[in-house]
């Protein structure tokens, strides 16, 4: 039965009504309104979702703010997530729209206005709209901070996870550049004139492989809070190469899960003809010096739109061409869902025919 009694501030005047709903099974509800219609009101409502067994405990998801959320989950989780770094901005931007929230009154209504208000901000980074990538992954960090306070922190949220029903922005079509014609001859050709003697052989066995740019060179980004450089990878060591098996082990990927990618004769030959770094790096050079190499020999050889990661593409593709299926393709890119695999994937008209026969 409920109770809807009078409430008194310390100096006996009247502010408002208390009500207290207690039912065999299920905790004491209490909770104050101004006026005792209010109160009648959520007491009826709290006692009929007792009755039919869809009573949510809101207490601590109405004390508990999204901003509160956030910087539990950035001090808990992330340091335990392969590249959670680049979770603090997207963390940002979700607390200046959304923070002031409790998880409670946290609907799809407000995180709908919130994803069209992103969608149409300009990034101060980049000069430019913020992209639907870039909202799609702060809606999905969203998600996991939430799924994570309802399943692993005891956070009952009474209308369930608010992300689940809100339509994610649409993403510009995946990109397709793969090599055509004689532009791989060309670009060889442009990187065997460059100045930096590492670039040949690194577009070689980023084709060969499909492994991405900082799984192959050492990797650095600039860190926003302290201005300073930070290495962010080490790029493919020797003690991880057996040239005799020809395989590549990498311990640590994007995805936070160690795989080893089988070589090709022309990624050991290629290996073979290097000269073996004293600090035990494979190529003795850094993403951030093969790039703008690799941009110069671009422009000798005539090739437009063709990104290093586009590299990765075409290897991918070329391995669907070589006859592998789905699952040994992901075992050497590392792709984790069919889906994903299938945005790097672009596979040529002309080469299926052939496989018909």
């Amino acid at each position: 039965m409920a109770s809807v009694t009078p409430s008194y501030d310390r100096d006996g005047e009247h502010i408002g009504w208390q009500v207290a709903v207690r039912k065999r099974g299920f905790p004491a509800q209490y909770k104050t309104f101004r006026t005792k219609a209010e109160a009648m009101g959520w007491a009826a409502v709290t006692e009929s979702e007792m009755v039919r067994g869809v009573f949510v405990q809101r207490t601590e998801s109405e004390q508990t703010t999204l901003n509160d959320l956030l910087c539990r989950y950035s001090k808990e989780v992330l340091p335990t997530l392969k590249g959670g770094y680049r979770e603090q901005s997207r963390i940002k931007a979700l607390q200046a729209g959304l923070g002031a929230y409790s998880l409670a009154s946290l609907n799809s209504s407000l995180i709908a206005k919130y994803r069209d208000s992103r969608l149409s901000t300009i990034s101060e980074k980049t000069g430019r709209l913020v992209s639907a990538q870039t909202v799609k992954h702060e809606l999905g960090l969203l998600q996991r901070a939430m799924k994570m306070a309802a399943i692993e922190w005891g956070i009952a949220l009474p209308g369930g996870i608010p992300t689940a029903m809100v339509k994610k922005p649409s993403l510009p079509s995946a990109r397709d550049r793969r090599l055509v014609d004689d532009e791989e001859e060309r670009l060889l050709a442009a990187c065997a004139e460059a100045r930096n003697a590492w670039l040949r052989p690194v577009i070689i066995f980023a084709i060969e492989t499909a492994m991405r740019a900082g799984e192959i060179l050492e990797k650095w980004e600039l860190d926003k809070e302290t201005g300073n450089q930070e290495k962010k990878g080490v790029g493919l060591q020797w003690s991880d190469v057996d040239l005799k098996k020809r395989t590549a082990h990498l311990p640590k990927t994007k995805n936070g899960d160690a795989r080893t990618v089988p070589l090709s004769r022309r990624a050991v030959a290629t290996l073979e003809a290097l000269p073996r770094n004293l600090d035990g790096r494979v190529f003795g050079v850094t993403y951030e010096g093969i790039h703008q190499s690799y941009v110069r020999a671009c422009r000798r050889a005539g090739i437009t739109g063709l990104t290093f990661h586009d590299l990765r593409h075409e290897a991918t593709s070329r391995l669907f061409e070589k006859g592998l299926n789905p699952m040994q393709v992901a075992a050497i890119t590392g792709h984790k869902t069919l889906q994903m695999l299938k945005r790097y994937t672009h596979l040529r008209a002309e080469d299926l025919a052939k496989l018909l026969g």
